[in-house]
């Protein structure tokens, strides 16, 4: 009798055994390895649509005063809206529909700063949780950072083609004016003898079309600020121009691929070819 009893406590044993095995296996399998996440991501906002944010989902803005390329935030400015760094861009992981080659870094107040097509990156002290853009046209000078812009708002000093400062109204002096740009800084500009959806510069050959080139884009996104309703496009000579309050918009071709240039401005006479605005009048008829 004790010898069976002996053996069915070592069978008992045995399954009991098996079973903490098993269950400890299942448990290893039931706590996989956490995915990381992407350095720099895309979100959907409910209001303003697809956003960059950190890798926390914490929104990233830019500075319109840094049309440049360059920091324009320093001081007390940089205690409200801190840099944004990615860390070492060699190995950033970045979610799908984000090029590698838009990111960059600028040094800003000695410490390295992540740049995006350009414009450098940062946060906003008051989104306390991620999601959050309560930075969004705060001061009409702040803005989140998207993918798709065709137009951005940058503002700072006029300087025309003739190396002088120009005010808001084309007299000389000193002042910051906001203007339009595309996505990657470059000023927009309007002709003043053009008409509403009129094109009265451009030659059928293209001729002239380097000095001020259109500017051809599809509409996507725009600062919240801007109304989408005031743009459309017009056929050129077989190429789509974008237009906004009826006037075509141009680069001025001086301006090159330079951040922010403003030569166009005193060319050939001040006001001749203005930048374009929210200020800016609708085109006459």
């Amino acid at each position: 009798m004790k010898i069976f009893s002996t053996s069915k406590m070592l069978v008992a044993l045995g399954l009991l055994m098996a079973v903490s095995f098993s269950c400890s296996d299942d448990d290893d399998k039931g706590d996989p390895t956490p995915t990381p996440t992407n350095d720099v991501q895309l979100k959907d906002n409910p209001t303003l649509g697809k956003i960059l944010t950190d890798k926390d989902g914490k929104t990233l803005y830019y500075f319109s005063k840094d049309a440049s390329g360059a920091s324009a935030c320093a001081g007390g400015c940089l205690t409200t809206w801190p840099i944004y760094s990615a860390g070492d861009l060699a190995n950033i992981k970045l979610d799908a529909g984000l090029d590698k080659a838009d990111f960059g870094t600028i040094t800003t107040d000695g410490k390295p700063q992540t740049t995006y097509k350009g414009w450098p990156l940062y946060y906003y002290k008051d989104d306390a949780a991620a999601g959050e853009a309560k930075g969004e046209n705060v001061g009409t000078i702040w803005f989140v950072v998207k993918t798709d812009y065709t137009i951005m708002i940058a503002n700072g000093q006029l300087v025309g083609n003739d190396g002088k400062s120009y005010k808001s109204d084309y007299t000389e002096g000193t002042g910051a004016t906001p203007f339009f740009t595309d996505a990657k800084g470059r000023t927009l500009y309007a002709f003043a003898n053009d008409k509403n959806n009129k094109n009265n510069y451009t030659k059928a050959d293209f001729s002239n079309d380097a000095a001020w080139p259109i500017y051809t884009a599809d509409l996507k996104s725009l600062p919240s600020t801007v109304d989408k309703t005031l743009f459309s496009t017009i056929d050129v000579f077989g190429k789509k121009q974008l237009t906004y309050k009826g006037w075509p918009l141009y680069y001025f071709g001086a301006d090159g691929t330079t951040r922010g240039a403003t030569k166009g401005v005193s060319v050939p006479t001040p006001g001749k070819w203005p930048i374009v605005n929210l200020q800016s009048p609708n085109a006459p008829n």
